[in-house]
């Protein structure tokens, strides 16, 4: 993956207070030499800039942890001031549909070519582009990033919003091979939370389970973490280590 460090074009710009500045600096910009930008766009009128992210330094980190920055910056052109907000998410899809409801065209905030990998087939495409458009239907359970396996894959837990969609409990399964540089997601739909778990301890044992295929009257996926949802346990993270 090419390194394309962030230009976050705050020069002559403060924090709009120190809370903020605080934040900012513990955030994003100690880390800034991991990120590598995979698409950004700015506002004609400077006051706003979108950015999705890679962090690099993730990867030493916590296993399983996201990798996937998504970041919102705000100024203040007058008053010389920013603000901003940031997401850590598991896919890129997921950091587009973040920054989409917070204004950005979705067109402009797609990834080009050569960063990163790229979609292997249409049903990758068409996910990745229901993942952007009705990104605030389900909420983010958990995730679990593994960059040391072959093909490399993340999967990510969704629980609907609204309690009476069916299969309300969706997992996504990404798996990105390094040679071709390219990538499959795949979607899958449970009744249940304990079906969910039960099929996410199968795939991280390291059994060839499929995933159920997903109701098509249920079009809505990923979020980012929505607040107030009646507390569940937390599925398993991952592989041990």
């Amino acid at each position: 993956m090419p390194t394309y460090e962030p230009d976050f074009r705050l020069d002559g710009y403060d924090a709009v207070n120190d809370r903020v500045s605080e934040q900012f600096w513990q955030h994003i910009d100690a880390h800034q030499s991991d990120f590598t930008v995979l698409a950004d766009h700015h506002s004609e009128d400077a006051e706003h800039s979108f950015y999705v992210m890679h962090d690099r330094s993730a990867t030493w980190g916590i296993p399983g942890e996201p990798q996937i920055v998504a970041l919102h910056l705000k100024r203040d052109v007058g008053a010389r001031t920013f603000g901003f907000d940031h997401k850590v998410l598991p896919l890129p899809a997921m950091a587009q549909s973040w920054l989409i409801a917070r204004g950005c065209p979705e067109g402009e905030i797609l990834l080009p070519q050569g960063l990163g990998t790229t979609p292997a087939d249409q049903a990758t495409r068409a996910l990745e582009t229901r993942l952007r458009s009705d990104g605030n239907h389900f909420a983010l359970l958990t995730s679990y990033t593994d960059d040391t396996s072959t093909p490399m894959q993340t999967t990510v837990m969704l629980r609907a919003i609204d309690e009476r969609a069916p299969l309300p409990f969706r997992v996504l399964l990404e798996a990105a091979d390094t040679t071709a540089w390219t990538h499959t997601l795949r979607e899958g739909g449970f009744a249940t939370f304990e079906a969910a778990t039960q099929w996410w301890e199968a795939h991280w044992s390291g059994e060839q389970v499929p995933l159920p295929t997903a109701s098509p009257a249920a079009r809505h996926t990923a979020a980012p973490v929505v607040p107030g949802l009646p507390a569940r346990p937390a599925p398993p993270r991952g592989p041990s280590r």
